[in-house]
């Protein structure tokens, strides 16, 4: 039986690499050595800010959420209590979007949320 030469499995493993650093800055991107670590880096901060962005998104909701309530005199914080104390399940994140894209339904979900 011939030997096995490891020759293609290699190469694609060092064309692996230089494909994922591919845009990065100088010699990073080229240089084995140094985008292997470049790779590392970059895949541990993607890791953490995909569960950064979470909290990102909940941020600007509220935000959103703030605005548009306030055109209606009442506060985020309170918005929110009298919400669920009037038994509606909607989360911020359908609010916001309807705050945005349909202000007349937003008004009437306001309204019924004062009146708790």
């Amino acid at each position: 039986m011939p030997r096995a030469k490891t020759r293609v499995p290699s190469r694609e493993r060092r064309k692996k690499i230089l494909k994922a650093a591919k845009g990065f800055y100088g010699r990073r991107k080229s240089n084995l050595r140094l985008a292997i670590d470049a790779v590392a880096h970059a895949g541990q901060y993607a890791y953490a800010h995909r569960r950064d962005k979470k909290g990102d998104f909940r941020s600007l909701w509220i935000v959103r959420l703030n605005a548009a309530v306030r055109e209606f005199g009442i506060s985020y914080s309170q918005f929110i209590y009298k919400l669920s104390k009037a038994g509606i399940k909607m989360n911020r994140k359908v609010l916001a979007d309807m705050a945005v894209a349909d202000p007349e339904a937003f008004a009437k979900v306001v309204e019924v949320v004062k009146a708790a």
